[in-house]
């Protein structure tokens, strides 16, 4: 049994390493990819069977973004970036439960030692996936806000002239913003890397010690965990465009409202 906290490399594309998160997330994209054309081909204008599963689905998510957006038009702007996070992180957690998982690959020397290199891991416990992953919801909200509130509109929210601000308060508090705007991504890549990296560990390890029945708790509470880590990452993308979008008289009559 070998753990390793970065992702294996399968082979080489030149200088390129081409690892198994890397395939895992091909996989992944070609698969909704996929779905998402055959769905769109059968689509008819009354549902029925699989169409309903879906439309009801999505209206469900819909109404879920309309509670935390308050309008309908803003939840359709940002809905097809937070389903794709969504649905995106789901199967990448959601990974960790194929079969064959660390055991499925291929023998080489490593430092005198035969080590397997399994092709199946999870994205999702690649701290490279995650932090990617952070980068683009951290800046899909900046680039949100400017195309809402126009480029010096949004960035006044963070830089706040002394002379504007009575005891600079405003300015040392737009900085501190400022901060926490690229502090998220190291909250965000930690939080879903860290989860799903120990859950993978922990399904290993119960499988190497007891692979016939001890194992099947822990695979239904990592189903749990994926769904959940999938949903904060989707739900907290969302926020922070909503946030982003909103000018500090907008976000101040919302507190008081």
């Amino acid at each position: 049994m070998n753990i390793s906290l970065a992702p294996e490399v399968i082979f080489l594309i030149g200088t390129f390493p081409f690892t198994n998160t890397l395939l895992v997330s091909w996989v992944i994209v070609a698969f909704l990819t996929i779905s998402a054309i055959i769905l769109n081909k059968k689509i008819t204008a009354v549902p029925r069977g699989f169409q309903n599963l879906v439309e009801g689905s999505f209206e469900g998510m819909l109404s879920f973004a309309d509670n935390i957006t308050g309008d309908r038009k803003r939840t359709l702007e940002f809905f097809p970036l937070v389903a794709t996070i969504f649905f995106f992180v789901l199967f990448s957690n959601f990974v960790e439960l194929v079969p064959g998982l660390g055991s499925i690959g291929f023998f080489e020397e490593h430092e005198g030692k035969r080590v397997l290199i399994p092709f199946i891991r999870s994205t999702s416990a690649d701290l490279n996936f995650t932090l990617a992953l952070a980068i683009i919801s951290v800046v899909a909200a900046q680039i949100y806000g400017m195309k809402h509130l126009g480029f010096l509109g949004h960035w006044s929210k963070f830089f706040v002239p002394p002379w504007k601000s009575p005891y600079v308060i405003g300015t040392f508090v737009g900085f501190l913003e400022l901060i926490s705007e690229f502090a998220k991504i190291i909250s965000f890549s930690f939080r879903l890397f860290g989860n799903i990296f120990a859950g993978e560990v922990l399904l290993l390890v119960v499988g190497f010690l007891a692979p016939y029945i001890a194992p099947i708790p822990f695979l239904f509470l990592e189903i749990f965990v994926g769904f959940v880590q999938a949903m904060v990452f989707s739900v907290l993308t969302l926020v922070f465009l909503k946030l982003a979008t909103e000018g500090h008289g907008e976000a101040e009559a919302a507190v008081h409202a």
